[in-house]
């Protein structure tokens, strides 16, 4: 793999061979021992094949966790970010009461917002909330689609990735999230949101 030659150490052929399999593999090993624990505990079958296989790319991202007591500090932090973004993907398996707001008000700004939800969320957010979806279906930057149930919340702008899994039980873990600031995972996160944007079906009035 190494020879030593005129004093300074070089890769043979096979040496720069290995190293190209090497290093997405040294990644990848980074990105699983680094959250060893969130991908250990939780259900991954909401994540495609296609995008499990580029694990390496979150090897950046870290866990936020909240003690119970303060569980809702890192939805405030996830809620300032999202308000200093210029676009916002989502996915949402869970309803939050402040979503519906929070997202017609960026959508207000003229900033892109684009919205997949399960079936559920969808109707409850349509029984709560039919003025705000009313508004929100009706600008040209944003867009609302339904997806069959899948175990999955993420959101990805251009400043940052956050996703939020269940358990291996089925429920839903509101305490840990894997957050991520760096190009990798902002990629890796809007290639997540097409896969799901794909297969969806657009709301386009209620």
């Amino acid at each position: 793999m190494i020879v030593r030659q005129d004093g300074m150490y070089r890769l043979t052929p096979l040496g720069k061979v290995s190293t190209v399999y090497y290093k997405p593999f040294l990644d990848t090993l980074t990105a699983i021992e680094s959250n060893e624990d969130f991908w250990k505990n939780h259900d991954l079958t909401a994540i495609p094949d296609i995008l499990l296989n580029r694990i390496q790319d979150l090897k950046e991202c870290r866990i936020v966790k909240n003690e119970h007591e303060y569980i809702y500090d890192s939805h405030k932090s996830f809620m300032d970010n999202v308000m200093t973004s210029t676009y916002f993907m989502g996915f949402a398996s869970i309803f939050l009461p402040s979503f519906p707001k929070m997202f017609l008000e960026i959508a207000r700004k003229k900033i892109p917002v684009y919205i997949i939800v399960t079936p559920n969320v969808f109707f409850k957010v349509k029984n709560e909330h039919s003025y705000e979806i009313e508004e929100f279906i009706g600008y040209k930057h944003t867009s609302l689609h339904v997806y069959d149930n899948a175990k999955i919340s993420f959101a990805v702008t251009d400043l940052f990735l956050s996703l939020s899994l269940f358990f291996k039980n089925g429920t839903f873990d509101p305490r840990s999230d894997l957050v991520g600031f760096d190009s990798s995972a902002i990629k890796w996160g809007e290639d997540l949101f097409k896969h799901y944007k794909d297969n969806s079906i657009e709301i386009k009035s209620i």
